[in-house]
């Protein structure tokens, strides 16, 4: 699935964790602050999700977009430590 990573890091040493963690699984800079891949499986993106959450903290925002998720757009993000997931479904 296509990924992409959309990160607000307060702190500098925040900053480098998340950036190391998102290049080790694979994700590229486009622009700043903007990380994307196109293969992704769902565990993967669990565990990046989960090593993402342990590198940041509650000043943080990370933002994941998620496409094709049962041909659905979803939205996450972490903000304030919390989750929140968002699910854009096309009109018929």
């Amino acid at each position: 699935m296509f990924v992409a990573v959309m990160c607000e890091i307060v702190s500098d040493d925040n900053r480098k964790d998340v950036e190391n963690i998102l290049k080790l699984y694979g994700l590229e800079m486009k622009v700043k602050n903007l990380y994307e891949t196109t293969s992704m499986g769902e565990k993967t993106l669990s565990r990046l999700k989960r090593d993402i959450d342990r590198a940041t903290d509650s000043y943080d925002s990370v933002f994941f977009y998620q496409f094709p998720v049962q041909e659905t757009l979803v939205i996450t993000s972490l903000e304030k430590k919390k989750w929140r997931r968002r699910l854009l479904q096309k009109e018929s």
